[in-house]
């Protein structure tokens, strides 16, 4: 009997063993990657067969590729046909029509319900198919407009931003994502408000901080492969860093940094055609930059590049724009002599030997600065309401030029460097100037009007996103970034220009996005970035594009013409996004145009 026991408790040693052993092999198995169709990102998966289908994260129903079902376990599970994600839209789509109209002649009520009902199926069963995401706006709440740290308060910034995209680039309101990346606040009083919903903590930073980035990045990126990103309101610190961080692997830019400084070298180009000058000329221009934050050394960054470009496009070209920059900060003129100077602002330190011939200083005054430069262009990125005092305006009237320009661009109005009264009233009615908050023009009397024109952000980082989604670009390069300033540059007509307006009315910024767009389609084109957009690979783009140039007609037209015509009406059509017009009237798949209604008179089609 003892004998018994003793084989009993082998075997049942055995069982275990082979138990776990069996456990170990499954879990190896199980942690296989595959690689979506959608892109090219590994995702680790956990479960197989039915586990898989009955988990809505993971199931993409019949879109799964042969392979996949083998190395999922799920071959003869699905029906044997695989769908595009688009021909499965395109089939539920047609169920949903035909629920629709079987339901047509009885009471609305049932007809919503059954609609939700299905909608509701589908995301029980199949996410990857419900949830589509073009554009996210991410913010870490650390640095809001003019207002500081707002913790997760700060998710604001990135509905509003994302609302621009809906009403500027048309882009679908169900098809954008706000992002507030909570890594606790500094903001003294908000940790101690019991009212405060975010996490009570001091931020993080260093490494841990980094790493928080990192994985938001890669789990965007391996859930939504094409989506774009667009950071928005980090502090100063970590703006330039994360750009380089991820512009070279991840289509993304940021707008404090990138979008900023687009709008305002579209503004100096303007400056410079209001002087009755070509804008060739723009690199022979003399610019004193107040503010080395991340806004301020974004606009040096791009105007700098801008000039390169007209210059030759070299490496002597580059230095030589170098010397066009004054930057001042709180602690005065950035020269080489300065202790902890920030990396980003090394590049246009002031040579030593070269400050001194010009009569100037390590940490010299904004005042003593604008003196003996005389530049042509005062730009304001300082956040520091009032900057340009009555004595730098004052200054200001010794400019070398025929039409000085004062850009007072720090957000909100309370941070303006100046307002326009004080421009055209200290250094004259010939003064170009632009804001970042928008003023009332200025009655100068005698029948003159002082133009005040706003540089927003929104001529030109929706028309940035559309056409990064439209080309299908990897990334987002300098070079397309400065199209779009180029392109809003040239938007403006010549008797605008020489009357001092040198951006254009937000009543037509859909124009101005579409022109945009097609602008950084082309440049992407032509930097061979471009992917292409749903069936349109990059070489039929390409093929599309030299179409556009055999047409005669003008660049800005073809551009024009060329988008409207073929791009985004694909994609306004093809994806039911949402188009605006005057009397809110959408394009959608039935026809065009169809009235569409909504409690915001903003329609869109479903």
């Amino acid at each position: 009997m003892s004998n018994f026991y003793s084989h009993l408790r082998l075997s049942s040693s055995i069982a275990k063993r082979l138990k776990q052993r069996m456990a170990t092999t499954t879990m190896m198995i199980d942690r296989r990657s595959f690689t979506t169709t959608e892109g090219h990102r590994p995702t680790i998966v956990h479960k197989r067969g039915l586990d898989i289908l009955h988990d809505p994260w993971f199931n993409k129903g019949t879109a799964f590729s042969m392979t996949e079902r083998d190395r999922l376990d799920i071959r003869g599970l699905l029906p044997s046909n695989i769908m595009t994600a688009q021909q499965q839209i395109d089939r539920f789509m047609v169920d949903l029509k035909r629920l629709e109209v079987q339901a047509r002649d009885g009471p609305s009520d049932p007809y919503a319900l059954a609609k939700w009902r299905i909608l509701n199926r589908l995301h029980d069963r199949n996410e990857t198919m419900y949830y589509k995401v073009d554009m996210i706006v991410v913010t870490d709440g650390s640095r809001i407009l003019g207002l500081g740290d707002l913790g997760v308060q700060g998710i604001g910034i990135s509905i509003g931003k994302l609302d621009l995209y809906v009403a500027a680039a048309g882009i679908n309101p169900q098809r954008v994502l706000p992002a507030m990346i909570d890594v606790g606040t500094n903001n003294e009083k908000l940790l101690t408000d019991p009212l405060y919903l975010g996490l009570q903590e001091h931020r993080l930073d260093g490494e841990e901080y980094l790493s928080v980035i990192d994985e938001f990045m890669e789990a965007v990126f391996t859930r939504w492969p094409h989506v774009i990103v667009q950071f928005e309101d980090f502090q100063s610190k970590w703006a330039f860093m994360l750009l380089q961080r991820y512009r070279n692997t991840y289509r993304m830019f940021n707008d404090d940094v990138q979008g900023t400084a687009g709008v305002a070298v579209a503004g100096l180009l303007g400056a410079v055609r209001a002087q009755g000058r070509p804008m060739i000329d723009f690199p022979k221009q003399k610019i004193v930059v107040a503010g080395a934050g991340s806004a301020g050394l974004g606009v040096v960054n791009d105007a700098r590049k801008t000039m390169k470009r007209m210059l030759g496009n070299n490496e002597s070209a580059f230095e030589s724009a170098r010397s066009q920059f004054w930057v001042v900060d709180a602690k005065g003129l950035i020269t080489e002599e300065r202790e902890n100077i920030d990396p980003g602002a090394l590049p246009f330190a002031r040579k030593i030997k070269e400050a001194k011939h010009q009569g100037l200083r390590e940490g010299a005054s904004l005042v003593e600065v604008v003196k003996e430069v005389k530049p042509d262009v005062l730009l304001g990125l300082s956040a520091v309401g009032g900057l340009f005092s009555k004595e730098v305006l004052e200054a200001m009237k010794g400019s070398t030029s025929t039409r000085p320009a004062i850009f007072a661009m720090s957000n909100p109005t309370l941070n303006a460097e100046c307002t326009p009264e004080e421009a055209f009233s200290i250094v004259g009615d010939n003064v170009v100037f632009a804001s970042g908050s928008p003023f009332k023009d200025v009655d100068l009397g005698n029948g003159q009007i002082g133009h005040s024109n706003q540089g927003n952000n929104m001529y030109l980082f929706p028309g940035i996103g559309l056409g990064t989604l439209l080309s299908g670009s990897r990334i987002i390069s300098d070079g397309m970034l400065q199209a779009a300033a180029e392109c809003l540059a040239a938007y403006m007509k010549e008797e605008d220009v020489h009357e001092g307006i040198i951006y254009p009315s937000i009543s037509g910024i859909r124009d101005i996005t579409t022109k945009v767009a097609a602008a950084v389609v082309k440049e992407a084109i032509s930097e061979d970035l471009a992917e292409g957009y749903r069936d349109m690979d990059g070489r039929e783009l390409q093929k599309l594009t030299e179409g556009w140039c055999s047409s005669g007609l003008s660049p800005l037209a073809m551009e024009a013409e060329a988008i409207c015509d073929d791009l985004l009406l694909a994609h306004w059509l093809g994806s039911r996004h949402l188009v605006l017009f005057s009397d809110f009237q959408a394009v959608v798949s039935g026809g065009w145009p169809e009235p569409v209604y909504s409690s915001l008179g903003l329609g869109y089609s479903c």
